[in-house]
């Protein structure tokens, strides 16, 4: 799922104000090329994954992506699984302290987390 912000550049136009004075705060940022379990991150709700992933092939390459509750090591969910080059954001509405889990096939992959507000949260519309 995609998720874009167009409201916010418009939102920020109108207003006189520039797109960056209404964009998320950034708490932590991975990259890397193969599995690993992240560095522990705190955020609270509500706050957005943002996640890309690109590769040397085409039809060979995988991104999984599980969050993990950091005390305790369970298993919240699973955040993301795909075979494609591309990228996408996913919201999320609970704040905690967490770790992701992440599983990739020949692949690069960039994972940004970012604090929102909750009116920047409203301008999300899923697509």
């Amino acid at each position: 799922m995609r998720l874009f912000l167009p409201a916010v550049i418009l939102s920020s136009l109108l207003l006189g104000t520039s797109p960056s004075s209404v964009a998320a705060d950034r708490v932590k940022e991975f990259r890397g090329t193969g599995n690993t379990t992240t560095a522990i991150f705190r955020v609270e709700s509500p706050w957005l994954l943002d996640w890309r992933l690109d590769g040397d092939y085409d039809q060979m390459i995988a991104l999984e992506i599980t969050l993990v509750e950091a005390k305790t090591g369970r298993h919240v969910g699973r955040v993301l699984h795909t075979k494609r080059k591309g990228n996408g954001v996913k919201l999320f509405k609970s704040a905690g302290l967490y770790q992701l889990r992440v599983s990739s096939s020949l692949a690069r992959w960039t994972i940004k987390i970012d604090q929102l507000t909750r009116e920047e949260a409203e301008l999300y519309t899923p697509k």
